[in-house]
């Protein structure tokens, strides 16, 4: 099993990890790696994906002259667009107006009117839903689009119901002629599909405007609700065809559990409806399955292509080798890498594990900044002036390699420079991190933490 494991095409880091039971616990380690590694669960909803995105290519195709126009500005992009149409069927797009929302607090009223034009469908897909002001305001929306005959749909993560909500809720919304339903509900039966979440946040509007960000459905993302300081948190809106892949993103998601053929072309965005052009951006998905892991490499493109800066906001830090080496080696090649991370955390084991990465990258040349004022819960990445992304991948394991995710990335648009300018603004109220700051911490924090960084892959 060792030999199978060292010579198999997995990472690294999860190649080390499961060294450990296979040499520790010889017998139980095996089976238990066979196990996982055999699970028809996950495979099935991985071959229902794929097929799902090869049927949905043909309503949201790639228009061959954008594409070939930024290939012609810049080749390095051309050619990470050409990547990410083939491994990720997500397309680039142009005529399409971004908003950045850098507070949940600003994002809040904007969906709420964006809701209330709704004509056609409402399609929300989030990790957590919560009862409370923000969710309350929307549901009542939601119902009074429904009796004006608006489709609505909405899907959340199966986690809620071990604590936010019953495990009946759906059907409370379907009776309000709300079509629902839990991903991968938690059930008493031990698979390891459950550990691949649907963490992404998604609110599309008639095809023609999508929400995404690291904003979930609950009071604290707003600053309704105090729970660790003040809650820093972003998200941007796309007005015009860009919108269209989060439909078909939504689509193919909530059809991975059903058998019915859903009719794709009714949900086509209007051939009229169009925007002024701001950039190129290409929405993508993140699937958890498979040999490629998109929402790695789209920061990894970033790293490696940056010239001045890349400036980094996450609310964790658990980094695999590739990704601590791309971090470290832009440092060493003079590029600005600078990180804000929360100074209040809202899972202490995962922020002693950050910590144990902090010395490394300090002596790097890799800026490191902790928000004073809470938690930083945003996920962006912006570089150069040129480049950035916002979604909801996060700098850790469970985003980059076990979660359901997606983002934006945002080419020679106008608000990168907004989301720079927010990037600025934040670090105004931050505490930069000294390598001495480390050997501060309490002996008991660091060795949690550094036995918890062994176990980081699965983390």
């Amino acid at each position: 099993m060792v030999l199978h494991l060292f010579n198999s095409n997995e990472s690294p880091d999860f190649k080390l990890v499961w060294m450990l039971p296979l040499v520790i616990f010889p017998v139980f380690g095996a089976f238990f790696y066979l196990y996982v590694a055999t699970q028809l669960g996950t495979k099935m909803i991985f071959r229902r994906l794929q097929f799902l995105s090869k049927f949905t290519r043909q309503y949201a195709p790639q228009n061959t002259e954008v594409k070939n126009r930024l290939k012609e500005e810049n080749s390095q992009m051309g050619h990470f667009v050409q990547y990410m149409e083939e491994y990720d069927n997500c397309p680039v797009y142009d005529h399409t107006q971004v908003t950045y929302y850098p507070l949940g607090d600003e994002q809040f009223p904007d969906m709420l009117e964006e809701l209330e034009k709704a004509e056609k469908f409402i399609f929300l897909e989030f990790f957590i839903v919560e009862e409370g002001n923000m969710w309350n305001s929307i549901l009542e929306i939601l119902k009074k689009k429904v009796k004006e005959g608006v489709e609505v749909r909405v899907m959340y993560d199966g986690m809620c119901v071990l604590a936010l909500l019953p495990y009946f809720y759906p059907k409370l919304l379907e009776a309000e002629g709300i079509r629902c339903k839990m991903f991968a509900p938690i059930k008493p039966v031990f698979s390891t599909h459950y550990n691949n979440r649907d963490h992404r946040k998604i609110m599309v509007i008639d095809g023609k405007v999508a929400f995404t960000g690291g904003t979930n459905l609950a009071d604290e993302y707003i600053n309704q609700k105090l729970r660790f300081g003040h809650w820093k948190d972003t998200a941007v809106k796309l007005t015009g065809k860009a919108a269209e892949r989060f439909t078909y993103m939504f689509l193919e998601m909530w059809n991975v559990s059903e058998t019915k053929e859903e009719n794709y072309e009714q949900y086509k965005t209007p051939a009229n409806f169009t925007m002024p052009s701001d950039g190129y951006l290409i929405p993508y998905e993140v699937c958890p399955f498979g040999k490629e892991r998109v929402g790695k490499k789209v920061y990894l493109d970033i790293l490696n292509t940056a010239k001045d800066y890349v400036h980094i906001m996450t609310p964790y830090l658990i980094l695999d080798y590739e990704m601590l080496m791309a971090l470290t080696y832009a440092a060493k090649r003079g590029v600005q890498v600078s990180i804000i991370m929360p100074h209040i955390p809202d899972k202490k084991a995962a922020f002693a594990v950050a910590k144990t990465y902090y010395n490394e990258l300090l002596e790097a040349g890799v800026e490191i900044h902790e928000y004073e004022p809470g938690f930083v819960h945003a996920k962006i990445f912006v570089a150069d002036d040129e480049k950035a992304v916002v979604g909801t991948v996060n700098l850790d394991y469970r985003s980059l390699f076990h979660h359901f995710e997606c983002g934006v990335m945002m080419y020679k648009n106008s608000q990168i420079l907004e989301i720079e300018k927010d990037f600025q603004t934040t670090l105004q109220k931050c505490i930069k991190m000294q390598p001495s700051d480390y050997k501060r911490q309490k002996l008991a924090m660091r060795i949690t933490g550094k036995i918890l960084r062994m176990f980081a892959p699965l983390m």
